[in-house]
C-alpha cells in the first residue's frame, strides 16, 4: 500500500500550478516549496527521446556550471612522477600512485571525482568494479583521464558536473542548492540543458527532449516550458 504524502509535502504540492514554468520562474517557486531544515539539492531531469539500450544513442558529457554546485569535491588524482606535484598545486585534494590504487582497493572511497593520468590507467584499471557503479571510474571522453591534470582539476572545483542517461532515456544531473538565488540555479540549468542537446547524438530520430523537470530533494517537480528548451537549442549551436 503506498504511503500517503505529508500535510507539508501536500502544501508543497499545491503551490506549483499545472502549467510549463519559464526556469527563472520555476527556481523561484520550488524555493516557496522548501519545508526541511536541510540545504537540498536542487536536481533537473531532463526526458530524452532515445534508445539507451544502443550504443549509437547513449547520451553522454560534462559541462562547467557557471555557478558550481554549493560544495567543492574532493578530488583524486592517480598519476606518477612531476604529475603528483602538478595535481597538488592545482588544489587536488589527494595525489599518488600505486599506493592510491592499493589504498582504494583496500576500502578507502573518502573522495568525490577520480582524474588519472594515461599512464596510470593499466593499475587504475583495476578498480573498475568499485569506482563504475559510483559512477567515478575515469574516463576519456569525460576529460577524466588526461596528462593535463591541473585543468582537469580546476574544471571540477569550478563545478564541472558529468551527465549521462540512464536505461529509461532520463538525466538526473544536480545543478545546485535550494539555498542559490533562483536566477543562478536558472543559469546553472540553462547551461546544463545546452551541453545535453549538444550531445545529442547523430542516431536519435524524432523529439530528442520530451520533458524537463525542475526539482529538488524533498520537494514537487516542475514541469519546463518548450521555449527554454529552444533558448538553450541556440546556446548549444
Amino acid at each position: 500500500m503506498a504511503r500517503k504524502p505529508g500535510k507539508k509535502t501536500e502544501n508543497a504540492r499545491k503551490l506549483v500550478e499545472a502549467r510549463p514554468y519559464k526556469l527563472n520562474e520555476a527556481a523561484a517557486t520550488l524555493q516557496k516549496t522548501h519545508f526541511v531544515k536541510f540545504d537540498e539539492t536542487v536536481e533537473l531531469v531532463v526526458n530524452l527521446g532515445v534508445d539507451p539500450k544502443h550504443s549509437d544513442q547513449m547520451v553522454r558529457g560534462t559541462v562547467v556550471l557557471p555557478h558550481g554546485l554549493g560544495k567543492s569535491k574532493r578530488v583524486l588524482v592517480i598519476a606518477s612522477g612531476e604529475k603528483v606535484r602538478e595535481a597538488e598545486e592545482a588544489g587536488a585534494d589527494f595525489a599518488g600512485g600505486e599506493e592510491m590504487v592499493q589504498k582504494i582497493q583496500e576500502g578507502w572511497t573518502d573522495f568525490d571525482a577520480v582524474i588519472a593520468t594515461p599512464d596510470m590507467m593499466k593499475s587504475a584499471g583495476r578498480l573498475g568494479k568499485v569506482l563504475g557503479p559510483r559512477g567515478l571510474m575515469p574516463n576519456p571522453k569525460t576529460g577524466t583521464v588526461t596528462f593535463e591534470v591541473a585543468k582537469a582539476v580546476n574544471e571540477i572545483k569550478a563545478g564541472k558536473v558529468e551527465f549521462r542517461v540512464d536505461k529509461t532515456g532520463i538525466i538526473h544531473s544536480a545543478i545546485g542548492k535550494i539555498s542559490f538565488d533562483a536566477d543562478k540555479l536558472a543559469d546553472n540549468a540553462r547551461s546544463l540543458l545546452a551541453a545535453i542537446l549538444k550531445a545529442k547524438p547523430a542516431a536519435a530520430k524524432g523529439k530528442y527532449v520530451k520533458r524537463v523537470t525542475l526539482t529538488s530533494t524533498m520537494g514537487p517537480g516542475i514541469h519546463i516550458n518548450e521555449e527554454e528548451v529552444e533558448a538553450a537549442l541556440v546556446a548549444a549551436a
